[in-house]
């Protein structure tokens, strides 16, 4: 009855879309395995929100971890929470319960937060590499430099850039007209995945999208680049062994967690312009699912767990929790 009914809604013209809204069909192609994908989707959703949730307590109770490093960290895992919120509930509930039905404002406002969170996730990442950047090669300036009001400008324009970048792309969609069947073959609203609903002219949707992409992103993208091969330059130069180890092994893991987070998401960006007809869907939608999920999942770990100061501020959470409950 469900799948009769989503039909119905999917043969309206598009010039109904807007009062009728879209259908997000999952995972075009692997429909019959949704159930069990939903298994690690879910599992990997879970980990992510109770990682964050607890590096954000532990930096927040422990007045020792009030730096810019671990201010970086709570607001990179602020962001994890609210990105892979804004797509997983939704995703989980078309895999569980066939909810595929989204109002086209509501898809827009997903669309919206899902960008815009991405782009700040971005910029954190770039502020987090600066950090590092500024403690390795110029500790001695490093209290001078990154004091509390240029964290708080550091914040002001991660937020401020992401929204100037986004807003735009909501009247770009808006400004088209709809004549087609509403179904986005994916789990949750993209930009582009919303403009090729129409039946009009969306160039300007495709080179907004892609110049926005490599304004931000890819602009991010070459200054991590730049700020990690100074630091590297500067570990090389160090004399003791087992700093170069420690600080070559930090670098080592939170590279993998820029890749990780950088290369799914690019991918998503390039294929949906102009290697869609190429890919199969199903993997650029999964690709699409997992840069949204697994960064969040693995920041706790790679930026928390291996942190000797994060690990001391847990302990004395977890032990002043203890204390009070007795």
């Amino acid at each position: 009855m469900a799948f009769s009914s989503a039909t119905g809604i999917a043969a309206m013209n598009l010039s109904d879309t807007r009062v009728a809204g879209c259908l997000l069909t999952g995972i075009p192609g692997l429909e019959h395995l949704h159930i069990w994908l939903s298994v690690p989707f879910c599992t990997m959703y879970i980990a992510a929100l109770a990682g964050n949730s607890i590096l954000i307590c532990i930096i927040l109770s422990q007045p020792s971890l009030h730096e810019p490093m671990y201010i970086f960290l709570s607001l990179l895992a602020s962001a994890d929470i609210l990105l892979s919120t804004s797509t997983m509930p939704k995703a989980l509930a078309n895999f569980w319960l066939g909810s595929s039905h989204i109002s086209f404002d509501g898809c827009l406002t997903q669309m919206f937060f899902i960008h815009f969170l991405f782009v700040a996730d971005s910029a954190i990442l770039l502020a987090m590499a600066f950090d590092r950047y500024v403690a390795i090669c110029s500790p001695l300036r490093y209290a001078t430099i990154l004091t509390r009001k240029v964290i708080g400008q550091i914040v002001a324009a991660t937020l401020t850039r992401s929204f100037i970048i986004m807003f735009p792309s909501i009247f770009l969609l808006k400004r088209l007209h709809y004549c087609r069947i509403n179904v986005i073959a994916h789990t949750f609203c993209e930009h582009m995945g919303i403009a090729r609903l129409s039946c009009s002219d969306i160039s300007i949707n495709v080179w907004y999208g892609l110049a926005a992409a490599l304004l931000s992103t890819g602009l991010d993208i070459i200054l991590i680049a730049i700020s990690y091969i100074h630091i590297l330059l500067a570990v090389f130069h160090l004399s003791s062994q087992e700093a170069r180890s420690k600080a070559l092994s930090t670098c080592g893991s939170h590279t993998c967690v820029i890749l990780l987070f950088y290369i799914p998401a690019l991918f998503s960006v390039f294929a949906y312009r102009f290697g869609g007809k190429h890919i199969p869907r199903y993997v650029h939608i999964l690709l699409a699912n997992l840069y949204v999920v697994i960064p969040p999942m693995l920041n706790p770990i790679i930026y928390g767990v291996r942190t000797k100061q994060i690990l001391e501020g847990a302990k004395h959470m977890f032990s002043n929790l203890a204390k009070e409950f007795k």
